[in-house]
């Protein structure tokens, strides 16, 4: 069943339908005007979001000479697609509370990465140090910016202590974070143990989006990692 038509623009006109919401019409004419989307399925990605990695790795080299992968918030699994094709020597792990299809060399939980057994799953599973942690982890908005903010901002401080206690040195972390920029505790916290921290908006990040990603690259030696060493 056709849902529009094609305008003088080339722009795809969604027809109104009597059970549709002014909301889901205008969502599904930026999906089918998106050409993220367009270029996803053409290239076999399972949503636009796996050019904001892309993207992240072209200008921060996230994905060079990695070997094992945590990915936080996997659904539906196109940050992980990225890693299997540009980085396919890597072991990688994900979790999320949706369930994910499978993806050929990743091992998938569908847990809630807050439960207590889900961080000695992820190691366990993985078998060593990982030398990249990504969280592209959210909250479910509730339409209120500043508390959507919190809530995403507690997932990423979650996923940066996480990042923190199992990296490998020289690891790289990546999060979501909301506009407004990475709360001033979490960014002195991320300073204190990467050599690097940055904020980035990715092209493919779309422009009315208030999404950030924090990295923080170069995971300094604790002082057991040194003594080990």
């Amino acid at each position: 069943m056709s849902t529009g038509t094609r305008g003088s623009a080339g722009r795809t006109r969604v027809k109104t339908a009597r059970r549709r919401t002014a909301q889901s019409t205008r969502w599904l004419s930026r999906q089918l005007n998106d050409p993220y989307v367009k270029r996803a399925k053409a290239e076999g990605y399972r949503s636009r979001a796996a050019y904001k990695l892309i993207e992240l790795d072209e200008k921060f080299s996230l994905l060079k000479g990695v070997r094992a992968v945590v990915d936080l918030g996997i659904a539906p699994g196109g940050w992980s697609q990225v890693v299997r094709r540009l980085a396919p020597q890597a072991a990688i792990v994900g979790i999320d509370l949706l369930p994910v299809d499978p993806i050929e060399g990743v091992t998938i939980f569908q847990m809630d990465f807050m439960d207590d057994a889900a961080p000695g799953k992820l190691m366990e599973t993985l078998g060593r140090a990982p030398d990249f942690v990504m969280s592209d982890m959210a909250a479910n908005t509730v339409g209120h910016q500043q508390t959507d903010h919190l809530r995403t901002l507690g997932l990423a401080e979650a996923a940066a202590e996480f990042a923190i206690e199992v990296l490998a040195p020289g690891g790289t972390f990546i999060a979501k974070v909301f506009q407004g920029g990475t709360d001033r505790q979490l960014l002195t916290r991320l300073k204190q143990e990467f050599v690097t921290v940055k904020h980035a908006k990715p092209p493919s990040s779309r422009k009315g989006s208030p999404e950030l990603f924090v990295v923080a690259q170069g995971k300094k030696p604790r002082a057991a990692d040194e003594r080990e060493g």
